[in-house]
């Protein structure tokens, strides 16, 4: 293959990739420190300033009225999500912690898109399993625990719509994908998933060196 056109990410090149998309509002950047405050050392967990940027687009480009979210934290990609939807879209959200999600209500309320969305405190394999079998999802998010991504995947594949676009976080897992010394549970369920997902007919796939790797699947 020939050498890959990505460019390497300095701290000093990420700022000027922000710097030129959509400026953070007032809200994202309360998000963003409030979650530094609360979650402490977990604060990476919440996705990347470039990657929400995207994320709205992609969901106003595909004109998105019903979004599902696994693994909300402290509310930053389901902001995204929710501000990106058509007139009358809704998103739900699927995590088990309420103490994160306390800071990610409060976010939607400042911005004004708490009306758009729906969270639900539990394991997300339940609230996914329990959805009706005709809901139609234009538009998913998988961003939780690691060893349940195939799982959360079928449940959400099922019922997005042909043309349905579904984004999974952490794909390249800190470069720990290639490290043959990296054996931990994380590490080896996000090599199965997307071993998985690069062999599925049913969709295509991209793996995007966006953040942490991002994977945009399209159901065909």
């Amino acid at each position: 293959m020939a050498d890959p056109k990505s460019v390497a990410l300095t701290a000093e090149l990420h700022e000027y990739l922000v710097a030129h998309g959509t400026p953070l509002d007032d809200v994202q950047r309360w998000l963003i420190s409030e979650t530094r405050a609360k979650a402490g050392d977990f604060a990476g967990m919440q996705i990347a300033p470039e990657q929400g940027a995207f994320m709205t687009v992609l969901t106003r480009l595909l004109g998105v009225r019903q979004a599902v979210e696994v693994g909300t934290f402290t509310g930053a990609s389901a902001l995204a999500v929710a501000r990106g939807l058509t007139p009358g879209g809704r998103l739900l959200c699927c995590d088990v912690n309420e103490d994160w999600t306390a800071v990610a209500q409060e976010a939607w309320r400042r911005a004004g898109v708490a009306d758009r969305i729906e969270l639900r405190i539990g394991p997300a394999i339940d609230t996914l399993r329990g959805l009706p079998d005709d809901l139609v999802v234009d538009l998913a998010f998988i961003d939780a625990d690691k060893p349940s991504y195939a799982a959360y995947y079928e449940e959400l594949l099922r019922r997005l719509r042909p043309n349905g676009v579904l984004l999974v976080d952490n794909t390249l897992w800190h470069g720990a994908v290639l490290d043959v010394s990296a054996q931990d549970d994380n590490t080896r369920a996000i090599r199965a998933f997307n071993d998985l997902v690069a062999a599925d007919d049913r969709v295509d796939t991209v793996l995007l060196p966006v953040s942490d790797g991002v994977t945009l699947l399209r159901k065909r």
